[in-house]
């Protein structure tokens, strides 16, 4: 790909020109080995480098870097011998992950089993997501219990979705300003899934889309698994900077724009009425499928739930955009169920590329789902209750262990975006594995390799002591300099 952030090309190598462009530029600027390798392996552990990939000869990366092939050599000997990379002679070297480690997105929840070496249980502050209301379940389970005879005469097979949920899910659409008929819903297996069929029918390998920066680490993944282009639109503190999103749709026609508007993950922030409009009218004049995830749209802790954004836009001014939502946010992310609403037509070729993957969606899970929808505006006030006390103690916990970190408190969401003050996320992140806390370091929402180093994502959906001891744990990785793991063989913070 010409701008060298996808990496996984047909032969599986990496070329010295593709590695380097996605090198921070301080190390390009003076190329040590020890820092070499530190980026390599960050890039391969954000699957920016996919594994088993194999890497450029040391002269040919030398050239490309500007550094000496002692260099190289230098960094390429770090990362065998951490594990991250494996050479045989007359193959070259490839990439892969030591023993004990995961690929981005399959880290252990320690938070849901997973113990330390010393039987610690540990605290996750990885996941934005709340466990599940028990009661609403069990009614949700027992009300699914006494359709799903029924349904268990016939085959099975809904590649749409239940009739009934689709229903449910246009009805809700409706009654939130969006007019929406069942045939232009599709029911997915969360939106991860919706999002990812999306991807598949619109886009092809080396096309350009547009992201928020920072955005969701998980559709991230996937632009990268199709092998996109990724431009940027900045979100900072303060929101979204319109006129540069409008300059860059129209300099780059990205084929597909991927935005958050609702308390946009990871900064919580709220995409204002007058802005929406200008991003409607911007992808539609550059002809854009404007793909809008709503997962946390109905977490309104200070505001009123926002409109749809594709309300907004006049009779048939909205055709181009996509909207995707689930459950896993407002109910448990055990849930699988999603759903994409479109046009009509769009439904229907989505649904043949869903097919293709899975043919059909658990119909145990859709009948569960359908009273959770229903019974929706009744039972989210406790939730988003708890969530706000939850808020509170993550802050008051925040400036009891770490009053230099600063963090801006979003109007809905699930999370601080807390800056740090120092580029130090992901060694903090790696420290904080030896304190027993697994956490989203801020590097892992950004666009381009390097970015949001001083940023961690710190969600609030744990119980007040869990989250305080959470940060206590992070406090003293901190401060106290627990060593860092050696995965380069450097026990200080990395860059």
């Amino acid at each position: 790909m010409a701008n060298g952030r996808v990496v996984q090309t047909a032969d599986r190598t990496i070329g010295s020109r593709q590695l380097a462009a996605l090198l921070p530029a301080e190390v390009l600027a003076r190329p040590g080995y020890r820092a070499l390798a530190d980026a390599v392996r960050t890039l391969i552990l954000d699957g920016r480098v996919a594994l088993h990939v194999r890497l450029p000869a040391e002269r040919e990366l030398a050239e490309a870097v500007g550094a000496s092939r002692a260099t190289v050599t230098g960094a390429y000997d770090l990362l065998r011998e951490s594990g991250y990379v494996r050479s045989r002679r007359g193959s070259g070297t490839w990439t892969e992950l030591p023993e004990g480690h995961r690929p981005v997105g399959a880290h252990a929840l320690l938070g849901a089993g997973g113990y330390s070496a010393d039987g610690d249980p540990g605290v996750d502050l990885a996941i934005a997501a709340m466990g599940a209301p028990e009661a609403g379940l069990a009614d949700a389970l027992a009300r699914a219990a006494a359709r799903l005879p029924a349904l268990a005469r016939t085959p099975g097979y809904h590649p749409f979705g239940l009739p009934d949920l689709r229903s449910a899910v246009a009805d809700r659409f409706t009654r939130r300003g969006l007019p929406t008929r069942p045939e232009q819903i599709l029911v997915t297996a969360g939106a991860q899934q919706a999002f990812a069929l999306i991807v598949s029918l619109l886009c092809r390998p080396g096309d350009r889309v547009v992201t928020e920066n920072p955005t969701y680490a998980n559709a991230l993944d996937a632009l990268r698994h199709a092998r996109l282009r990724t431009g940027s639109i900045a979100v900072s503190d303060t929101g979204w900077d319109m006129g540069i999103a409008e300059s860059t749709l129209r300099q780059t026609v990205p084929r597909l724009a991927y935005v958050i508007p609702d308390f946009q993950n990871p900064t919580g922030a709220l995409m204002p009425p007058e802005q929406r409009l200008r991003l409607l009218a911007a992808t539609r004049a550059t002809g854009t499928w404007l793909v809008v995830d709503e997962t946390i749209a109905d977490i309104a802790l200070d505001v009123t739930a926002p409109a749809p954004l594709a309300s907004l836009a006049p009779r048939g001014g909205a055709d181009h955009v996509i909207t995707i939502g689930s459950l896993s946010k407002t109910h448990w992310g055990g849930l699988r169920v999603g759903w994409i609403r479109a046009t009509a037509k769009m439904i229907t070729e989505l649904t043949a590329v869903r097919v293709s993957a899975d043919m059909t969606g658990s119909v145990l899970d859709q009948l569960v789902a359908l009273p959770l929808l229903d019974g929706m505006d009744a039972a989210l006030p406790a939730r988003l209750a708890q969530l706000r006390i939850q808020r509170a103690a993550l802050v008051q916990s925040l400036q009891r262990h770490t009053p230099e970190w600063s963090w801006q408190i979003p109007p809905g969401g699930l999370s601080l975006w807390v800056d740090l003050g120092e580029p130090v996320s992901s060694a903090l992140a790696e420290r904080a594995v030896a304190a027993g806390v697994h956490i989203g370091r801020g590097a892992r929402f950004g666009v381009d390799p390097g970015t949001f180093e001083h940023r961690l994502r710190i969600p609030y959906t744990l119980p007040a002591d869990r989250l305080d001891e959470g940060i206590r744990r992070l406090a003293a990785a901190f401060h106290d300099g627990i060593p860092l793991p050696s995965a380069v063989g450097r026990p200080h913070w990395v860059a």
